[in-house]
């Protein structure tokens, strides 16, 4: 299974046969540098310094190595020469010796103090990379469609983009860039074994016994590669009840029903299953490359002992043996990091393509002419729902069918019905977040497909059901409802004062700047559902749109809360077409036509009075709730 998700992923099918493994692999090739040069893009974009850091790194590390190492075997050289000279009359200020131990401490300090300060930077240009990665997540992820959302898979990719991109593209490159200094440093080596004696046999061994490990590395790679992406469901579940236990909003109800070992055996559970496979892939692995590794350390010792043997019989001296020696220690690691750092790369931009994948989406929802049209501000309008039906991309029942209704300028509209009737969709697909299966939706006479997206969002004042809660101040989540106005405290007061909010805002220990959500800030306030609303409320009221649309506005506010909202509502509401979205049908009432959804249709159409004598579904339900009240109402006061 892991191998068919990870061809599945790269969009290359397995070769059938050998004829067809050189295409194949140019395919897989092909993918691996698009995917990279995207990577360099994106670091290019992010800063070009970031780049000519890199390149300057990678010659200073391939060039300094050997450099150090010619030196070291100088130094030893001339200390051997004055232990084997008859006359050592030469004061040691002026020997070579001293002059190669200044040389050797120059070269080890200078190496230090780039390294240091190339690291520094490193690190700054991983913080850039992360905000020019998350920048981009976060200015796509603003022209997206809602039903992108609405995809598991696509919000799954958006998930690991979010959370591996950061990190991957300045480490894919970080560790490109160690290739080219790996290969300075290994060509060096090799030059300095075939000019030795007897060695040249010893550069050709160590590299065929690279080769089964670079076949062992790279086939993991895909392997755990492919493992990750299989088990994607297991890490999210982790993580998803590991965070229950230290969220804020839900640890009351963990507490209080005794669920954190419920929650604890879930994750356990999770982490078997995800562990399990994970501990194979890495034993396996490892299993393989100390067999190799005692293969290659049994080759080495045969190496050392031969050069030894030279020193021993004068052939070569012992720089010459410390040279030689870290010659071979030095190729086998380079042969070694080149194989490990090219399969982490792989590995590497595969995760990208997660990235590049987000980034490819493309926006369904736009205008559907050239040059959209605005939207008239301050004037009235009409709307009209024209056949139209409607089911969420990758299902197959309509959640509304063949709606037809016309809103006339200045009228008020009830839209009712039971829970899963299809009311917040036909909210949405008035709002254009997403666009009809069938049919279309009239603004003015016109297809709403045919107007700037932003001048028709900026046509509606909404408060949805599921209204935001944000981590800023009390002024500001009101001004979110249309925040290019510029700043005007007076406005923002006047609407906290027609929802009621102002009665406990004021009452906050810094008024109207009071943080709230006890998120960022020690001096924040945790409000209420029912204030929460009242806040939600006000937006609605300051940004005093053409078409007003509440949906479910006042579900978490008492009986006669809900009466003063509705009154002010009604005060707001003047001339302006308005719609709103209520289980509680009593604020049906003031509604000049009602319209009564059940199973994604219209059954009923009409005010408050034609629909009580029809006597159908509409004055069932608002007999039903008004009997209710009455009987609540008789208790409260027996009681």
């Amino acid at each position: 299974m892991a191998r068919n998700n990870f061809y599945e992923h790269t969009k290359v099918p397995p070769p059938d046969n050998i004829k067809e493994l050189p295409a194949y692999l140019g395919t897989m090739l092909g993918g691996f540098f698009s995917r990279f040069m995207y990577i360099v893009r994106l670091v290019w974009d992010t800063g070009r310094w970031i780049l000519f850091l890199l390149t300057f790194m990678a010659l200073f590390k391939g060039v300094t190595p050997i450099i150090g190492a010619l030196i070291s075997r100088e130094l030893l050289n001339e200390l051997q020469n004055v232990l084997n000279s008859a006359s050592a009359d030469i004061s040691f200020y002026d020997s070579p010796v001293f002059f190669l131990l200044i040389f050797l401490f120059v070269y080890r300090i200078l190496t230090q103090t780039v390294n240091n300060i190339s690291s520094a930077l490193n690190r700054i240009a991983g913080e850039k990379v992360v905000k020019q990665v998350k920048l981009r997540i976060m200015e796509k992820s603003k022209e997206l469609d809602l039903a992108s959302f609405d995809d598991p898979k696509f919000y799954e990719k958006m998930e690991n983009a979010n959370r591996e991109a950061g990190s991957r593209p300045l480490s894919v490159l970080t560790q490109t860039f160690g290739i080219v200094s790996t290969v300075i440093e290994f060509i060096s080596y090799l030059a300095v074994l075939f000019t030795a004696p007897g060695l040249a046999l010893a550069t050709v061994v160590i590299i065929l016994i690279s080769i089964p490990t670079a076949v062992i590395n790279f086939v993991y790679r895909k392997k755990n590669f492919s493992y990750m992406r299989n088990r994607s469901k297991e890490r999210r579940q982790m993580n998803y009840y590991a965070d229950l236990l230290v969220n804020k909003d839900m640890i009351k109800e963990v507490r209080m029903f005794d669920l954190a070992d419920m929650f604890i055996g879930r994750y356990l559970e999770a982490f078997d299953l995800y562990y399990k496979g994970l501990r194979n892939l890495i034993f396996g692995e490892n299993a393989w490359h100390t067999l190799i590794g005692i293969i290659s350390g049994i080759t080495n010792f045969v190496f050392y002992m031969l050069i030894a043997r030279q020193v021993f019989t004068g052939k070569i001296r012992i720089g010459d043996y410390t040279l030689y020696t870290g010659a071979i220690a030095s190729v086998s690691a380079c042969i070694s990091t080149l194989i490990n750092t090219s399969g982490t790369i792989y590995e590497g931009t595969l995760f990208i393509d997660n990235l590049i994948s987000f980034m490819q989406r493309k926006p369904t929802v736009v205008p559907d002419v050239p040059m959209p049209e605005k939207v008239m501000e301050d004037t009235p309008h009409t709307i009209e729902f024209e056949n139209v039906s409607f089911r969420y991309p990758g299902t197959t029942k309509n959640v509304l069918s063949d709606i037809n209704f016309r809103i006339n300028p200045g009228e008020t509209i009830a839209v009712v019905g039971l829970n899963g009737a299809g009311k917040t969709t036909l909210i949405k697909l008035l709002m254009r977040l997403y666009d009809p299966t069938e049919g279309r939706i009239l603004l003015d006479g016109k297809d709403i497909r045919d107007y700037d997206l932003k001048s028709l969002y900026h046509a509606f004042g909404i408060i949805f059901q599921d209204f935001g809660k944000y981590a800023l101040s009390a002024e500001e989540n009101i001004r979110l409802s249309d925040i290019h106005r510029p700043a005007d405290p007076a406005q923002v007061r006047e609407a906290a004062r027609k929802s009621s909010a102002d009665a406990y805002i004021e009452k906050l220990p810094d008024g109207y700047s009071t943080p709230l959500m006890r998120i960022f800030e020690p001096n924040g306030m945790e409000l209420s559902i029912g204030q929460w609303q009242k806040l939600a409320i006000a937006r609605a009221f300051y940004a005093d749109s053409d078409i007003l649309i509440l949906d479910e506005p006042t579900a978490s506010l008492d009986p006669l809360a809900e009466q003063e909202i509705f009154n002010q509502f009604d005060e707001l509401r003047n001339d302006k077409m308005s719609i709103f979205v209520s289980h509680r049908l009593s604020s049906a009432t003031i509604a000049d036509r009602i319209i009564v959804l059940e199973n994604g249709r219209i059954i009923e159409y009409g005010n408050h009075r034609e629909l009580m004598q029809k006597g159908e579904k509409y004055y069932e339900l608002f007999s039903t709730q008004a009997k209710r009240y009455i009987s609540d109402d008789s208790e409260n006061i027996n009681s």
